[in-house]
């Protein structure tokens, strides 16, 4: 009962399907390996990234609640085509500090100047409107923030609050 001897590879066959195996999953091992290290440093490089974050969050002072300034009320001629109109208004700015406060109460005068010039050049009409009204706090806001001194920092007003507002 003895065994025939093995038939050689005819024709550049391939070589004996147990080697090509091996080095088929030895190869699939290793890629396996590498991308997993590659995934774990990744991971750990990005949570270092994110942690600095929460330390120098947690590390600045908490925000100061804005302070509000009311203004004067206003009352100015506006344009229109259906005769005469004007806009009684009150409104409050919001700014980030006492400092901003004392600025623009330092110069009242050109703000209210300011502001006269842009109320009385709007159209009632456009007013009456939600979108009108958005657009009008748009403008106040940069009008005040227009630098008092060429050349110099801008005022930081953030917001406006409408207390009073009448167009007849």
């Amino acid at each position: 009962m003895s065994k025939a001897p093995a038939k050689p590879a005819e024709d550049g066959a391939a070589p004996a399907p147990g080697k090509s195996k091996k080095k088929l999953i030895i190869i699939i091992v290793a890629a396996v390996v590498l991308l997993g290290a590659i995934g774990g440093g990744a991971a750990i490089f990005l949570s270092k990234k994110g942690h600095g974050k929460v330390e120098k969050e947690a590390h600045t002072e908490p925000q100061k609640p804005p302070v509000f300034l009311p203004l004067e009320p206003f009352v100015v001629n506006l344009q229109s085509d259906a005769g005469d109109k004007y806009l009684q208004l009150q409104m409050t700015l919001q700014v980030p500090d006492e400092a901003q406060s004392a600025l623009i109460k330092g110069n009242a005068p050109q703000v209210k100047s300011r502001l006269i010039l842009l109320l009385s050049s709007k159209d009632a009409a456009e007013l009456l409107t939600p979108e009108g009204k958005d657009k009008l706090i748009t403008e106040i806001i940069e009008q005040v923030n227009v630098p008092f001194e060429p050349k110099g920092e801008p005022q930081k007003v953030s917001g406006v609050f409408f207390t009073s507002f009448i167009v007849q």
